[in-house]
């Protein structure tokens, strides 16, 4: 495993722990699009499947348990336990303009036809747009908290270091994977403008807004 994959690791799970805090803390989901979390367990459940079928490291299985039980912890946070403080009126993403066209893609560009390879592929395409419902909700509210803002730029750092991971496994492995690279450049552009005001903003102390 080479530094960027690591790096980015510990980005995503830096950025699942800060949520994760954050609403058990406030007892308060405000601010956090349901919709995006829901999307984000349903990429963790297809693509880490293979739990049940292989083993390849410790590190491997504990980081996707670890990330498929954080996810449902997180849902279940939002839409149970701190239920009253979720802005449904806001979190109006239609989940379904994502979720039918990236099934649709999975069947027809994948790696193998079978069952846990196309699970593997939809996972990869849903999570380059799984955050749409987080910034289409930013943007509705006209601002983010500080802390969510963090969340976001760690979920974002961590896909720009994969993109890197994945330029480096191909110089120096031969490896190469167009579905996750296309997916990953696909997710970095969708954070660019949001990297941007955190830069700007959220660092110079300001709160941060996207434009409605």
């Amino acid at each position: 495993m080479n530094v960027f994959r690591l790096t980015g690791d510990l980005s995503h799970l830096a950025a699942i722990i800060i949520l994760l805090l954050k609403i058990w803390k406030t007892r308060s989901c405000a601010g956090i699009s349901g919709k995006s979390q829901v999307l984000f367990a349903l990429v963790f459940t297809t693509r880490y499947l293979d739990l049940l079928t292989s083993f390849i490291s410790l590190y491997n299985t504990t980081m996707k348990v670890i990330y498929i039980g954080c996810a449902y912890a997180t849902v279940y946070l939002i839409y149970a336990k701190f239920k009253a403080t979720y802005d449904g009126n806001h979190d109006t993403f239609r989940v379904e303009f994502l979720v039918v066209p990236v099934g649709g893609l999975a069947f027809l560009v994948n790696h193998d036809f079978s069952p846990l390879e196309i699970l593997w592929t939809f996972s990869i395409y849903l999570e380059s747009v799984a955050i749409l419902p987080q910034l289409f909700m930013i943007s509705k509210t006209g601002e983010a908290e500080t802390i969510t803002t963090h969340y976001l730029f760690f979920l974002g750092l961590y896909r720009a270091l994969y993109l890197i991971n994945w330029i480096w496994r191909f110089y120096f492995e031969g490896f190469f994977d167009m579905i996750a690279i296309v997916a990953g450049v696909v997710q970095t552009i969708l954070y660019c403008d949001f990297f941007y005001l955190y830069v700007t903003k959220v660092l110079k102390g300001k709160k941060l807004s996207l434009p409605a």
